[in-house]
């Protein structure tokens, strides 16, 4: 297994390192994975914006472009987003986005103190671990997860797509309830359209435009570009730089620095990969059981928030671990494990490719290319984040006045752009103005786009596994694979109502100096971080 885990790996950078193409000699694969990675650094620094709405306005660039070169660069603006989100943690105590909450605790206060540089170098040097890791991870488990997976049949995988339901809209921010009801407003959503069996229409009011269901584009535009912006066009608060004066020499650590911070790094990286093989945690809840961890086993836990590198590596290791683990479940089973992953999802199913446990055979040059890629990708981050951290800090100046015009702009150019329908546009605006209201109302729409890609699959192998039973619904219970997730299913929402009825609420963690406290799990106040679709 070593041995074709290594070939595989060795054929992924042949695909990544491909036939040269711009200017003759720069390969276009290696080209995608750039632009990803940058744009996704770009974007983790701005508030506001963030890695699910900047993918939904690229997603119509990539109908034109081949498979491998799109998910490369939508994969790298997925995780380069993270890196840039550490800066602004560590900076400027603005936690753009919900996994770099936590970061804020001590980071902030370490810059305070004048050690901001050394912070952001051990978090480079962390997030390279960390993702490594998880690249790691993927190599060697992925095959494996496909084995088990070719002996499931229709009544296991839709028991497993039940479990990665419910645990994207029980464990994601929020009331549990809530992200059940938008998990089955999203399963309503995708049943939107013509009945592939029986070919009669179902929920299209009369509408023709309707009849092939509602696009994958609209609804992630509308509710991660529009909503999410009018929901943050008056949250964000004027930006302090009176302590983002670092230069490359402050980011060397010191030797006594990097002891401190190096099994706390691994202990994050850990918790990080475990974190990611769960459907519905994802990088937010993995940077604050890792953070909690953390603090437990530390011998002087009262310190935590005074400014100490553990509080800052050990979140930041577990939050690159887990978005790279992520891609596991994705591309092997087909089951995203939050929204960012589940619009992958839909990139490749737009591209006809269905992940799952045939895309490594089927789709080798897309898989392997896409686990090389991650590599080149975090290096070119490590070199990137370094040198340009100056730019991405004075990026917090402009106005975001400007930024949301613009961004609106390409939201109206991108879904035009995807079949040249102004119903779409007209789809994306009602959606947009939909997701605002919920966003206004407490609902966060990310679980919407979860039941909504999955809908469509897990209704095909519910009624695969009924016509095969002949109607008995003990099938889910008398298969020994499909009876183990159905138990985990119950256990899920045992544990729910028990915590509910229970009543514990999470304590509250405040970083040494601050006059606001930082909830955790919770999001930060809206009054001074806008609400971001991160998970």
């Amino acid at each position: 297994m070593i041995e074709t885990a290594l070939a595989g790996l060795w054929y992924g950078f042949t695909v990544a390192f491909g036939p040269p193409f711009l200017l003759g000699f720069i390969p276009h694969n290696l080209m995608f994975c750039f632009i990803g990675v940058f744009v996704g650094n770009m974007v983790g620094v701005l508030p506001g914006m963030g890695p699910l709405a900047t993918i939904s306005i690229l997603l119509p660039l990539t109908f034109g472009m081949k498979p491998v070169g799109a998910i490369l660069m939508l994969g790298g603006v997925m995780y380069g987003a993270q890196y840039g989100g550490a800066i602004c943690s560590i900076l400027l105590n603005l936690p753009c986005h919900p996994p770099h909450a936590v970061t804020c605790l001590d980071g902030y206060p370490m810059t305070k103190q004048g050690r901001g540089g050394v912070a952001l170098g051990l978090t480079v040097f962390a997030s390279f671990v960390g993702a490594s890791w998880g690249i790691t991870e993927m190599v060697f488990l992925s095959p494996l997860l496909v084995k088990a997976a070719l002996q499931f049949g229709p009544a296991e995988v839709c028991s497993l797509m039940l479990l990665g339901l419910l645990a994207g809209s029980t464990l994601a921010r929020g009331s549990p309830l809530k992200g059940v009801a938008m998990t089955v407003l999203g399963l309503f959503l995708g049943s939107v359209g013509t009945d592939l069996e029986t070919g009669s229409e179902r929920y299209t009011f009369g509408m023709t435009e309707l009849d092939d269901g509602i696009e994958l584009i609209a609804l992630a535009l509308g509710l991660f570009g529009i909503a999410e912006f009018m929901n943050s066009v008056n949250q964000v608060a004027p930006i302090n730089t009176k302590y983002t004066n670092v230069g490359l020499k402050d980011m060397r650590p010191s030797g006594a620095e990097f002891k401190r911070a190096f099994f706390p790094m691994w202990r994050g990286t850990i918790i990080g990969s475990l974190c990611s093989l769960i459907p519905g945690t994802g990088p937010t809840i993995a940077s604050f059981v890792s953070y909690a961890a953390e603090k437990k086993i530390s011998r002087h836990p009262e310190k935590f928030g005074t400014g100490l590198i553990e509080g800052v590596v050990c979140p930041e290791a577990s939050t690159h671990s887990s978005v790279q683990g992520d891609f596991i479940p994705t591309m092997s089973l087909g089951i995203p494990g939050d929204a960012v992953m589940a619009l992958l999802l839909g990139a490749l199913m737009i591209q006809g490719i269905v992940p799952g446990p045939q895309l490594i055979t089927q789709h080798p040059d897309i898989f392997w290319g896409l686990v090389a890629s991650f590599w080149i990708g975090n290096i070119m981050l490590v070199l990137l984040n370094v040198p340009l951290i100056g730019i991405w800090v004075k990026m917090l100046a402009i106005p975001y006045k400007y930024l949301y015009p613009s961004a609106m702009f390409f939201v109206c150019i991108g879904v035009y752009a995807a079949n040249n329908d102004f119903f779409q546009v007209g789809e994306v605006v009602v959606i947009g103005l939909f997701g605002y209201v919920l966003l206004r109302l407490g609902f966060h729409p990310a679980p919407i786009l979860l039941g909504f890609v999955l809908g469509p699959r897990f209704e095909e192998n519910f009624r695969r596994a009924m016509l095969i039973s002949r109607g008995d619904i003990g099938v889910f219970v008398e298969r020994p694979i499909s009876a183990v997730f159905v138990a985990l299913c119950i256990l899920l929402i045992g544990s729910q109502i028990y915590f509910r009825l229970k009543g514990d609420k999470p304590r509250d963690l405040k970083p040494a100096g601050e006059t606001k406290p930082v909830d955790i799990p919770r999001e930060l106040s809206p009054q001074r971080v806008p609400a971001t679709p991160a998970e």
